[in-house]
């Protein structure tokens, strides 16, 4: 088990750990049976199989809050400018694989309680069948804590930690990503809770987007950034959260007031739990293994004001 003690003398548990996600292997199927043709476990993130593609859709309105009640006829939807036919619609709450990265670099010491009770608030408002893996980071990330629905768990190993050195984010982010491949539920998110910009990682922002694109993750990032940011990294940090989140159909929370963590954590539990999700079959049956844009559009029910969708940028076509 990875903890670091509270006494500075000790190790921290970052420190021997690498940087390059290890392979992944197979789940044995007794442990983590497959979902079958994206319906059992719950509605995927984006699941592409020879005939259906699933899209969870977000929708705010102009003072950012969440929008529900929609139906079917509200929603057009577009690939690769195409318009396809909705097959499906659902707003169930099934139950989803959550990645969280947790920035434990130096400076989240003074942030550290209050982020740390944030990801309570988090992990307390999610379904009770629920996954969540642990992904911490400085100087290089390391499991924390392995799938669990065991939320004390969590807390009992968080609160043992304490932050220091520097900031390998995309490192991390590059290692949550691939351990949600061995996720139970075909719809999988990612949680990231940081101060800054990347000074430490291997990975490149290109891998990291590649990687990111290739996979069925949502993310949602909570930014608790400094208003002076001294370095070029520390300055691209928010960009980079930003740009990460909005591809995916997640959203980038900026934190301005340490004591709104807790809210924006239940927040975005909210809004996993509150998302429509679009089925339909491609009208271009070729499986070429092309990337293909998505694009949702709103049609509100008169007297609304103008909505915003939150949808994944695309995805990657089936492949021989």
């Amino acid at each position: 088990m990875l903890v670091a003690g509270v006494c500075g003398a000790q190790e921290n548990p970052l420190s021997d750990v690498h940087t390059a996600a290890p392979p992944v292997a197979a789940p044995p199927k007794e442990a983590r049976p497959a979902p079958a043709d994206g319906v059992a476990g719950g509605m995927p993130g984006i699941q592409v199989n020879v005939n259906l593609v699933l899209v969870p859709v977000s929708v705010t309105d102009p003072m950012n809050r969440l929008v529900t009640g929609l139906e079917r006829d509200n929603f057009q939807l577009f690939d690769n400018n195409t318009g396809q036919v909705i097959k499906s619609f659902a707003t169930e709450d099934a139950p989803i694989s959550i990645g969280i990265v947790f920035d434990l670099s130096g400076s989240m010491q003074s942030k550290f309680v209050r982020a740390r009770k944030a990801l309570t608030a988090f992990l307390r408002t999610c379904n009770p069948q629920d996954e969540f893996f642990v992904v911490g980071f400085n100087d290089r990330p390391a499991i924390l804590v392995d799938y669990t629905n065991d939320v004390e768990d969590v807390e009992a190993r968080m609160v043992m930690l304490r932050p220091e050195n520097r900031t390998a984010l995309i490192d991390a982010m590059y290692l949550a990503v691939n351990k949600l491949k061995q996720a139970k539920y075909q719809r999988k998110a990612l949680l990231v809770i940081s101060d800054g910009g990347d000074n430490r990682s291997r990975y490149t922002q290109g891998e990291l987007t590649r990687a990111v694109r290739e996979s069925e993750v949502q993310i949602f990032s909570v930014g608790i950034f400094d208003a002076y940011a001294p370095t070029e990294e520390e300055q691209n940090g928010p960009l980079l959260l930003n740009d990460l989140s909005e591809m995916t159909g997640g959203r980038l929370f900026k934190v301005l007031d340490v004591q709104d963590l807790s809210d924006i954590a239940e927040r975005i539990s909210e809004e996993l739990r509150d998302e429509y999700v679009l089925g339909y079959t491609p009208s271009d049956r070729r499986r070429d293994g092309a990337y293909r844009k998505l694009k949702v559009r709103l049609l509100p029910p008169a007297g609304l004001p103008q909505l915003t969708a939150h949808n994944r940028e695309g995805y990657y076509a089936p492949s021989q």
